[in-house]
């Protein structure tokens, strides 16, 4: 008789894989500038001998540091400026391993998906609540969940807190349909219908926050009265010449150089999105990297968060890019009342409905000049300008105290009965 076979015992489930992110992006630009930066810095050296263009406009404007620099011996400053470079740049790797190697992982929350069209999701973060319902309108560009960074940084969930319904909505990176779309594809078509759906479902009129892009792609939304109580728009940009007109330009500029590429492929890719706006802070990615390094455990996760939300971008259908970097950028055609969906000119004077607009005072990527005349331009608007950055007033320690709640407040003062 044979003897009975046995069962090997059942193996141990795999460790999940080791995280390895392919970021920031685009790294190879990322790492190209600080090394130009870094390396190239000795050649500034000759330059601040006195006399020279650089030694007089330093002496204006730091004469400690110029008459350090005149007294202290060449050879000596130059063998510090290289043992500096050298370590800077060693420190940037390290950080940039650090977060590539970092254990962090975000929780998917298990919202309700109750609408979607195309690669636009619609989810409800609060079903079955029969709350005043809030839309939140995220760029096109960025994942919405920085309205849900982490379960100290949620915007969604002090909303929910609140007695409010948030519904988010989740563009998604465009499909084969949306990648021939404009903009009145996206708004008169995609958002208003959705707009519609939160509408129908709650019986009431809703409350519509965009941040970003997303306040300008919820402006034409505002017309729609019937179904809209109130409008909030948080770090919005207007008038895209208010402050730095020749860099508005420069990004239009550069831009036309390779939209017709983009155009055949149907969409710009997040990292050519990404290398476009780095321009703006070429070295911004060497400070927050160099600074990570030497930052304790204690707060990394934090950082290693928004950074995956940072990194986390969709390509953008071509034709709109085309209207955000040549119009907006190029052509300031929202603040000259040249910008139109659906054949009407988006003009905020019309807008007739409780509006708040938060203008953060420490925002480099909307710059107050540009979002505050927004806020003047709309009859009767209230406005916010909380000591916070652009993405800060969102995901910062300090916004749930010291923003969020005078912020929710207006939301529930305004929102439908």
């Amino acid at each position: 008789m044979a003897a009975p076979m046995m069962r090997p015992p059942p193996l141990p489930p795999l460790p999940p894989p080791p995280i390895r992110r392919l970021a920031p992006r685009p790294l190879g630009l990322h790492l190209a500038m600080a090394a130009a930066t870094l390396f190239g810095s000795p050649g500034a050296l000759p330059s601040s001998n006195p006399g020279s263009p650089l030694s007089r406009r330093l002496a204006a404007a730091d004469p400690a540091l110029a008459a350090a620099l005149a007294r202290a011996d060449p050879e000596a400053l130059r063998g510090a400026l290289r043992t500096e470079i050298l370590s800077r740049a060693a420190t940037f790797a390290a950080g940039i391993e650090r977060y590539r190697r970092h254990p962090y992982r975000r929780v998917q929350p298990s919202w309700a998906e109750v609408w979607r069209e195309g690669t636009t999701r619609l989810l409800d973060c609060a079903p079955d609540s029969g709350a005043p319902p809030v839309l939140l309108i995220p760029s096109l560009v960025n994942r919405g969940y920085i309205l849900d960074l982490a379960p100290r940084r949620s915007f969604v969930e002090a909303l929910r807190a609140a007695g409010l319904r948030p519904f988010l909505v989740d563009w998604d990176r465009p499909g084969a349909v949306e990648r021939g779309w404009d903009l009145d594809a996206y708004v008169a078509g995609r958002l208003a219908r959705c707009l519609a759906h939160v509408a129908a479902t709650t019986g009431r009129r809703v409350t519509l926050v965009g941040y970003c892009m997303g306040g300008l792609l919820a402006l034409p939304l505002a017309r729609a009265g019937a179904q809209v109580a109130s409008l909030v728009l948080l770090a919005t940009p207007w008038d895209f010449h208010a402050e730095r007109p020749d860099l508005a330009r420069a990004l239009a500029a550069q831009a036309a150089l390779w939209l017709p590429v983009a155009e055949r492929a149907g969409e710009v890719p997040a990292d050519m999105l990404q290398a476009l706006f780095a321009g703006l802070d070429p070295l911004l990615a060497l400070r927050k990297f160099v600074a990570f390094a030497r930052a304790p455990e204690a707060g990394a996760a934090e950082f290693v968060a928004l950074e995956d939300w940072l990194n986390d971008g969709v390509p953008l259908a071509a034709p709109v890019a085309r209207t955000c970097l040549s119009g907006w950028y190029g052509a300031n055609e929202t603040a000259r009342g040249a910008w139109r969906v659906g054949g009407d000119a988006v003009d905020p004077a019309r807008i007739a409905l409780p509006t708040l607009v938060v203008v953060p005072a420490r925002d480099r990527i909307v710059p107050p000049p540009s979002a505050l005349p927004l806020a003047r331009a709309i009859p009767g608007a209230r406005a916010l300008t909380p000591s916070l950055g652009h993405i800060g007033m969102l995901a910062s320690s300090r916004a749930p105290a010291t923003l969020w709640p005078d912020l929710i407040a207006w939301i529930r003062a305004h929102a439908a009965s």
